[in-house]
């Protein structure tokens, strides 16, 4: 038996968020999720957000709470990695919520998509270990909720690509030859989480919907950092006000 042919959609878990979460934690149903401490620290200082909860996969991840539009919206900063941000999405869901937004950073696999610049995923090649225990095996994953995605942008006149993405563990393993098949079968970008998250969120029947934002670049003879680690605050309020509008439209 394969190690990808773990899929097991009978039988009982042994443990499950349920067990982990503080019961009593009122939460918003719409939650948007981000990979970087820098957002947050934007985002209190802008709305005045306020933590209502926690979250128990790993370190203690405050949960914060804000309104836009005259809607309650929840906010965290998900680990990155596709095994913490699925288990972080089975806590906050467990809490109540009902529709997650997760935008991030991935690396671009084509040069000409510019710093940046966003990206909706349409589907996730698999290379991670996470989703094989939330979906039978395939290559890839699709992720459902893109086009609701790309219609918000859409009204919000935001400029977007829709595009395959490319989710591995491996950071410091991201071959070129490797790189060349994910091209070849139309991912134009590389992250760590998509295929986990929306293998997660279909597995479990919640609304999942996912963002990118392009910062380093991986096509050409050397890595390109890009913005990288060093992202102009100008940028980082745009992307997190788009997160904010999308949010408060799902």
């Amino acid at each position: 038996m394969s190690i990808i042919d773990t899929f097991d959609g009978k039988s009982a878990e042994i443990l499950t968020a349920r067990d982990m979460i503080h019961p009593n934690t009122a939460i918003p149903e719409t939650v948007v999720s981000v990979f970087s401490e820098d957002f947050i620290s934007l985002l209190v200082n802008m709305k005045g957000a306020a933590v209502v909860g926690y979250l128990y996969a790993g370190d203690a991840i405050p949960i914060y709470s804000f309104e836009h539009n005259g809607k309650k919206i929840g906010f965290f900063r998900s680990c990155i990695g596709g095994a913490a941000a699925a288990g972080l999405l089975e806590e906050i869901t467990a809490m109540g919520a009902k529709k997650v937004l997760y935008f991030g950073s991935c690396g671009s696999l084509d040069r000409n998509i510019t710093a940046g610049h966003l990206l909706v995923p349409t589907a996730a090649y698999r290379d991670e270990g996470t989703s094989y225990h939330y979906a039978p095996p395939s290559d890839f994953i699709d992720v459902r909720s893109a086009d609701r995605l790309a219609g918000i942008f859409d009204e919000l006149s935001v400029p977007y690509i829709k595009t395959k993405t490319w989710t591995t563990d491996a950071i410091y393993r991201e071959t070129q030859d490797n790189m060349a098949k994910r091209k070849n079968e139309g991912c134009s970008v590389v992250e760590m989480e998509c295929a986990s998250i929306m293998a997660a969120a279909q597995f479990r029947g919640v609304a999942a919907y996912q963002f990118l934002y392009a910062a380093d670049c991986l096509d050409g003879d050397a890595w390109d950092s890009r913005i990288l680690g060093r992202m102009p605050d100008d940028m980082r309020e745009r992307i997190l006000m788009i997160a904010i509008e999308t949010a408060s439209r799902l």
